[in-house]
């Protein structure tokens, strides 16, 4: 009888501890995905730290490109249009890209209207200052001169 009532006691605790283990389990297992969702998502802000940093870097550097491209026009000089062209692949190799407006349809998502003038109707007409995508989202919208009709109506 004595040995029937270890033996009982000793398959209850048995079964608390393989509980215990279960439960044990668990939280480790929920702990550890939960570091690894850290993990995870430290590393995307990293990786958005870094472009945020890049784009407002780059947005301090265009108009210094918006000056020298203005010198290079002016000045016709072969060493200028080098270093331009240099400094446009390096902007190019960290995902910058001009956005070519000029003669296409009017978008707001992609110019800043800075005159109406007289022109094809709702055409770009000038560019004022070029605009830029980094990595296909707008860095800076170019600003532009938009036609109303080609008569000067509204």
């Amino acid at each position: 009888m004595v040995v029937k009532k270890k033996k009982k006691s000793l398959i209850k605790k048995t079964t608390r501890l393989e509980k215990e283990i279960d439960q044990l389990t668990n939280k480790w297992k929920r702990a550890l995905a939960d570091y690894q969702n850290l993990e995870k998502r430290i590393e995307q802000e990293k990786k958005q730290f870094v472009k945020f940093s890049t784009a407002a870097l780059i947005d301090k550097l265009l108009p210094v490109l918006d000056s020298l491209e203005k010198a290079g026009e002016h000045l016709k000089d072969d060493g200028l249009e080098m270093a331009l062209e240099q400094f446009k692949e390096v902007l190019k190799i960290e995902g910058v890209e001009e956005i070519k407006v000029q003669g296409k349809k009017f978008d707001p998502l992609l110019m800043d209207c800075q005159e109406v003038v007289k022109g094809k109707k709702d055409q770009v007409i000038k560019v004022v200052q070029k605009g830029y995508l980094l990595n296909k989202k707008v860095l800076r919208p170019a600003k532009v001169m938009v036609g109303r009709d080609e008569k000067g109506g509204k």
